[in-house]
């Protein structure tokens, strides 16, 4: 029986790595004159012969050259993880993208994806942590009669909760205003659960205004039953577009359909797991939309433990090291920053 060894690797790692590189089909003259294997043109092609038999190359055209097959892309990101040769010379780099950010979790979730698509040339996918709790950035009282004012909330997920409520004839601004103050430095960094809690012991410190942080209660509490969907960003959903593998019209018009579609893409990029690698190359996403495709996911942590996923969706001959390179690290990245550790190199 037909076995996997060295030599066969070494000219299936140099047809892979050419395909990447120029997706055009490789041929044995091509191996012969670009790779130093001390082979001749005779040697190599049989074993291009040997591997096609194997399953690991296919033939699109008669006396063409050979590309790899999803199980020759599956064997090399094995290889590439088992190793562990993720190279990580793009950290600094790829650090500054994130320097000086703003801090809100939606913004931050935004600019990954841009950052991941840019750096890739791939469709980018970034989900923020499920079930991720906001926590509160400022409170803050406006007026709009004698009798009801507004309540603003910003958190650290870019989330502005607003709603009318009930302060009584007896609030001015200027009392709002004192208020706003006060319920912002004690409430500034904790969940809205938590707001619920600290709530009465801070009216025992704002005598006179009761009815005030009653409201507010009520309007917490009702945030709470209210849970938000995790955030999704996408980038580069246009950069498939310059692969010839959606160079077919139909074929790039259902993957951009299906890039449309949140629900059935967060259910693709979904991952699970504190930085672990999901690579799934071609046929085994499951999905026919994306036959010619590989996702590569990687998780990252917010505080409390809750798991983000980031993604790369691209064609088969993506560059899967540089993409597991530039995923490990935004992802500590990611993981740093909603831990508050965004100075930690």
């Amino acid at each position: 029986m037909m076995e996997m060894d060295e030599r066969k690797m070494r000219i299936l790692q140099a047809i892979i790595d050419d395909y990447i590189l120029t997706g055009v089909p490789v041929g044995s003259r091509t191996i012969s004159k670009k790779y130093d294997m001390g082979l001749s043109s005779a040697t190599i092609r049989n074993e291009m012969s040997d591997l096609e038999e194997l399953g690991f190359l296919d033939q699109p055209h008669v006396s063409a050259g050979r590309i790899p097959s999803a199980k020759a892309y599956r064997l090399y990101v094995d290889s590439l993880l088992k190793t562990g040769v993720i190279p990580d010379d793009s950290r600094s780099s790829i650090g500054r993208h994130f320097a000086g950010r703003a801090h809100q979790m939606e913004d931050v979730i935004d600019h990954a994806a841009q950052v991941i698509s840019s750096l890739t040339h791939y469709t980018a996918v970034v989900l923020s942590p499920k079930g991720m709790q906001p926590r509160i950035q400022t409170v803050q009282f406006v007026p709009v009669s004698a009798e009801m004012a507004l309540v603003v909330i910003v958190t650290d997920q870019g989330v502005v909760r607003d709603s009318v409520i009930h302060v009584g004839s007896q609030m001015d601004s200027d009392t709002l205003y004192a208020i706003s103050r006060t319920l912002t430095m004690e409430l500034r960094g904790v969940t809205l659960q938590e707001a619920c809690e600290l709530l009465p012991e801070i009216a025992g410190r704002i005598s006179g205004n009761d009815r005030v942080l009653q409201e507010l209660y009520g309007y917490l509490s009702e945030g709470q039953r209210s849970p938000r969907r995790a955030h999704m960003a996408v980038g580069g959903t246009s950069n498939m577009l310059a692969y010839p593998e959606y160079s077919d019209v139909d074929k790039a018009r259902n993957f951009l359909s299906l890039m449309e579609t949140r629900d059935k893409l967060a259910e693709i990029i979904q991952g699970s797991g504190e930085m672990a690698f999901t690579v799934r190359i071609g046929p085994e996403t499951g999905i026919p939309e994306m036959a010619d495709c590989s996702i590569v996911t990687a998780s990252y942590s917010s505080r409390g433990g809750q798991q983000g996923t980031i993604g790369v969706i691209g064609p088969t001959r993506m560059q899967y090291s540089r993409v597991l390179s530039i995923l490990n690290i935004i992802g500590h990245q990611l993981t740093d920053m909603f831990n508050g550790d965004e100075n930690k190199k």
